[in-house]
């Protein structure tokens, strides 16, 4: 069952993405303030595909349960909701570790459709995996079957999203890929954003991978265009 954790003090907003979520085949679990989603989290064993977290609530808001969350599992998707549309909301939400994020007011289907693409990315199957169990590139090796990534043989902590970000670069090695076309790869045609969102998750893979993140030696950017991969065979 594709179980989800949503966090929202506003009843009627909770029950309206709580009643389309469960249309949708989600077993959910909502809870209305910060420090009921951190407890639910750890009653339950972190035994949640998704989490969606409003970002203003009283006490412990949506970036703290965003952080938290992240810091107990890279993978489960995380998408932040917010009734602000100012960019710095969106960066700082996904830079804390969130995986998307969606701003008030929204319908039905966008919601179910930015959910349902988040859970495609946590649950992937991994029938690839048996043609070609890894990925080499430089000093990084990706394994397909557990998803996860080493660079000199020191294991690099990623999101599900940062893991495939990272996989579709190394599939693409000296290839120069342009934004729209990452966006699309991993979060699919339907995608409702912008492709701000393809920055900050490179922002958050280069702060991880690259020995001074500020000059990167493997993600290059090119400017006007996206991003190119180049650590080498």
């Amino acid at each position: 069952m594709k179980r989800i954790l949503v966090c929202e003090d506003e009843d009627v907003i909770r029950d309206f993405v709580v009643i389309n979520l469960k249309r949708a085949g989600y077993d959910v679990v909502d809870v209305n303030c910060g420090e009921a989603a951190l407890e639910a989290f750890e009653r339950e064993n972190g035994n949640f595909d998704i989490a969606l977290l409003d970002i203003m609530m009283p006490g412990i808001d949506g970036f703290t349960v965003c952080k938290t969350l992240r810091s107990k599992s890279s993978a489960i998707g995380i998408i932040m909701l917010s009734a602000k549309s100012q960019e710095m909301d969106k960066v700082s939400g996904l830079m804390l570790g969130a995986d998307d994020y969606i701003t008030k007011p929204f319908s039905p289907s966008e919601l179910t459709a930015r959910i349902d693409a988040i859970y495609r990315r946590v649950s992937m199957t991994v029938a690839k995996v048996e043609k070609e169990p890894t990925i080499e590139s430089g000093p990084f090796v990706l394994n397909l079957k557990s998803r996860t990534v080493a660079k000199n043989g020191v294991p690099v902590e990623l999101t599900q999203v940062e893991y495939q970000i990272l996989e579709y670069f190394m599939n693409n090695q000296n290839t120069a890929l342009d934004r729209s076309s990452i966006l699309t790869h991993i979060w699919g045609e339907n995608y409702f954003g912008d492709d701000k969102i393809v920055d900050v998750n490179v922002r958050r893979i280069r702060m991880k991978i690259e020995d001074e993140p500020s000059n990167p030696r493997y993600i290059q950017t090119i400017w006007g265009f996206g991003y190119k991969w180049t650590a080498g065979k």
